[in-house]
């Protein structure tokens, strides 16, 4: 594939976490000569300390609002940049990808596109804090120290988890965790919707760890198998690695092989 080789970077973070869980990245990429961007959702623009004191915009932030102040931050972008998701932020990846952006997308331990039935027990048990009562489509929902240590740094000391904790841990938008949990039942298409026949969706990349609690590789490679497209849809798992996998020990690999593939795969996507 041929096009100009991108010279920026996005990184999309997902729920319970900041654009802070992208700190090791962001310097890593740089070091490399890479612009990088590191958006936070419409209302996150503050630390993580301002939002656990006040999770107002937690509580009103949509996917559609998402998915468009992710689009203005993309757009402008020429050469089209790579795009790199963490769970939430591989779903939006994917959706991104699906309405033109971007010259090649990276999904680690992504949450599932619409249609997407798998439900592993493990990841019954890490939603729970949220799915467990109606009422929290309403709200922001925090997860104790125990409860992030089994979803999020499951294979990590206690002390690494508590650290890991106390610097990015945040509520996640109870409303939409619950949209997408009924997006397969609902009829007509929900926020999470992606065109799995979409041939001028740019290359995309499924990177999956294999002790992920709430994202685990049958999830990922479900996802990948709803691609019906020609366009180059692959899953990378990396055994022993957890949910917060850009933040273990090692991630140098995971960000590494990431870059490579992508600008092995790179591609100018036509407008959707």
């Amino acid at each position: 594939m041929t096009t100009d080789r991108p010279d920026t970077i996005v990184l999309i973070h997902g729920f319970w976490v900041t654009p802070r869980s992208w700190e090791h990245w962001i310097d890593h990429y740089e070091r490399k000569g890479f612009r990088v961007l590191a958006p936070a959702y419409p209302g996150f623009e503050v630390e993580v300390e301002a939002l656990n004191a006040d999770p107002t915009p937690i509580e009103e932030v949509t996917v559609a609002a998402i998915i468009e102040h992710l689009a203005s931050v993309i757009r402008p972008i020429d050469p089209p940049p790579i795009l790199i998701g963490h769970s939430a932020g591989g779903v939006f990846v994917q959706i991104l990808m699906d309405h033109g952006y971007g010259a090649v997308g990276v999904a680690i331990n992504s949450a599932p596109t619409e249609g997407v039935a798998v439900y592993p027990l493990s990841q019954a048990k890490a939603s729970f804090p949220v799915l467990k009562n109606p009422a929290n489509r309403h709200k922001a929902v925090g997860l104790n120290h125990d409860q992030w240590h089994y979803t999020f740094t499951n294979t990590f000391s206690e002390e690494e988890s508590r650290a890991l904790y106390e610097r990015y841990a945040i509520p996640a938008s109870g409303r939409i965790f619950w949209d997408s949990a009924l997006a397969t039942i609902q009829p007509g298409r929900q926020d999470t919707w992606v065109d799995y026949h979409n041939d001028n969706r740019a290359p995309l990349l499924f990177i999956s760890g294999g002790e992920d609690h709430l994202m685990p590789p049958s999830v990922q490679r479900s996802n990948a198998k709803h691609y019906k497209s020609r366009t180059v849809t692959e899953v990378k798992e990396y055994p022993g690695r957890p949910h917060l996998m850009p933040a273990q020990p090692g991630w140098e690999e995971i960000a590494d092989y990431a870059l490579e593939w992508a600008l092995q795969h790179v591609r100018r996507p036509q407008p959707a």
